[in-house]
């Protein structure tokens, strides 16, 4: 019997040695982690996730995570296990956190597995992790004014760049929230104008006698778009200053023409601020600002102003009223007006085809071409030929006879001559740089052809092409031509027959007469105004007063001197 105890007490003895050291192994944990938590909350978010291994595992208690050890008494963090077997842990606060107090922690994890089980044995810990965790700001405090009220003045008839510069500032702990974003105008007061930074200016001059004072409310934004809590007032002064001068008179006065006399400046006086004057200089100019002819000249219809002024008779209108005989002009976009001031806009999509009966297929040697433009450049777009008065080709071919065009500002008259005229080198295009071409106001333009020489009339004056271009004549041909207004009609191919190089701007009274040129004085009457100033009661300043009238085509000039 003893011989077979023995041998089973050494096998259980044996066993029982062999089950105290199957915990070989300490645990493994990542060997750093960043952490986020956003305040007034408890949850952190780990990258990696806590997760610690152990390579005894399966083993029961010595495979298994037990725990994890924070170490850092400022930490305010611990961390628990949810699974054992797998070693998933969460990290989490043991209270709410605050920006505000403090952005960033970090310190010490270690992760512990279970032992060798009910007997005691002492547990196995993995290496020291260090762990940073970033506190996410929440947007709870609202932008705060340094001052409740803030003062700043102006001179007045000056516009600044800074009055008065109001500050806020914010308590949150993140630049998304803590920063100022912007600063707006609560109050309806279109004056002033606030930047991001807190520069008041005004966006216009400001009158003393119109407002002395300004009481205007400001608010800011974080860039969290919370507001403030309270606005800011802003009190803006404006000092008078004595302006010497003409005042209390008006750059534009409504006339309507028939109506007789009026007043141009009757609350007008001359400041001088307390100083003396030797002499004074003014001079007056009256101009139109309505479209076309303007003035008195909108009571007569374009035939009737010729007739008028002596012009020659022979002209034809391109752009009539529309009636039953002219309706190609139906379907263009009129800014109203009466027939005989009617104008056109054209915006880069309308053109008209002039019919084969209403003017010569070819113009050649000598005619004329009278139009009122505005135009003005056309911003974002490509500089490309906008076409007047086209005639070109009507089938087969893309040939340019003659055309009047604006490009990049410039007037360009094309005149092609024709093999059977001659068969050398002739001008061609004349080119004209002028202000008036894009200055989006009303111009009467003549272009009168006494061929090899071009001129242009604008409001009267003449002025020389600064280039010409010469080229060899066309090739004669069979070919019908089309006359265009607001385009060029492109007929090469039948099946993409079309308009072209549209034109931007206003037109009216375009008329072209073949023969003989006007003359400038002619020229001259077919724009110019009738009213003009009258001069009334120079008894009353004095015996040194000196009256001198010009009259230039659009405007009187009255010139004083004392």
């Amino acid at each position: 019997m003893n011989r077979i105890l023995i041998p089973m007490l050494l096998a259980l003895g044996l066993s029982g040695v062999r089950a105290h050291r199957v915990n070989k192994h300490k645990p493994w944990i990542e060997s750093s982690y960043h952490g986020v938590i956003t305040e007034n909350t408890d949850v952190v978010l780990l990258d990696p996730p806590l997760v610690a291994l152990d390579k005894d595992a399966p083993v029961p208690y010595a495979g298994e995570i037990c725990g994890f050890h924070v170490q850092g008494l400022s930490a305010p963090f611990e961390a628990v296990v949810l699974n054992r077997t797998s070693g998933e842990g969460r990290l989490r606060a043991r209270g709410l956190i605050d920006c505000e107090r403090q952005r960033e922690f970090t310190f010490i994890i270690q992760a512990h597995d279970c032992g060798t089980g009910p007997e005691g044995h002492a547990e196995k810990r993995s290496h020291k992790a260090v762990v940073r965790v970033q506190v996410g700001d929440v947007n709870e405090f609202s932008p705060v004014f340094a001052q409740l009220e803030y003062h700043g003045s102006v001179t007045e008839g000056k516009v600044y760049d800074s009055i008065v510069q109001v500050q806020a500032s914010d308590q949150d702990c993140s630049p998304q929230y803590s920063q100022i974003c912007n600063y707006q105008i609560t109050s309806q007061d279109a004056a002033f104008a606030i930047d991001r930074n807190g520069n008041i200016r005004n966006t216009e001059s400001l009158s003393f006698d119109k407002m002395s004072h300004y009481k205007i409310r400001v608010t800011a934004l974080d860039c969290g778009q919370k507001r403030a809590a309270r606005d800011a007032v802003v009190h803006i002064h404006v000092k008078p200053v004595c302006k010497p001068g003409w005042q209390g008179w008006s750059k534009l006065v409504d006339y309507e023409p028939g109506t007789g006399s009026k007043l141009l400046f009757p609350k007008m006086h001359l400041e001088t601020c307390a100083g003396s004057v030797s002499w004074i200089r003014t001079t007056v100019e009256l101009e139109t600002s309505g479209a076309g002819r303007g003035c008195d000249r909108q009571s007569y219809s374009e035939r009737s102003l010729q007739k008028l002024c002596g012009a020659s008779s022979g002209s034809t209108d391109l752009l009539p009223a529309p009636s039953g005989v002219f309706n190609w002009t139906a379907t263009l976009v009129t800014d109203g007006g009466l027939d005989s001031d009617l104008t056109y806009r054209f915006d880069g999509r309308q053109a008209a085809k002039i019919p084969d009966w209403v003017v010569l297929q070819n113009l050649t040697h000598q005619f004329t071409i009278t139009t009122w433009m505005k135009h003005g450049p056309s911003p974002g777009q490509r500089a490309e030929k906008e076409t007047l008065l086209c005639n070109s080709d009507k089938t087969e071919m893309n040939r340019h006879h003659y055309s009047l065009y604006v490009h990049n500002c410039r007037l360009v008259f094309l005149l092609r001559t024709d093999y059977t005229q001659t068969d050398s080198f002739r001008p061609a295009e004349f080119h004209w740089k002028l202000e008036q071409i894009c200055d989006k106001e009303w111009h009467y333009y003549v272009i009168s052809v006494d061929f090899p020489v071009v001129s242009l009339y604008v409001d009267g004056v003449t002025y020389d092409p600064y280039l010409v271009t010469d080229d060899w004549p066309i090739h004669s041909s069979q070919i019908d031509v089309q006359l265009t207004v607001g385009a060029c009609w492109q007929g090469g191919e039948v099946s993409k027959a079309k308009f072209t190089q549209y034109f931007r701007g206003s037109l009216s009274g375009l008329t072209v007469r073949a023969g003989k040129m006007e003359s400038q004085k002619i020229i001259s009457c077919l724009q110019a105004c009738k009213e003009g100033l009258d001069i009334t009661s120079l008894e009353n300043l004095g015996q040194r007063i000196k009256v001198t009238r010009t009259y230039p085509p659009n405007f009187i000039k009255t010139l004083y001197k004392i």
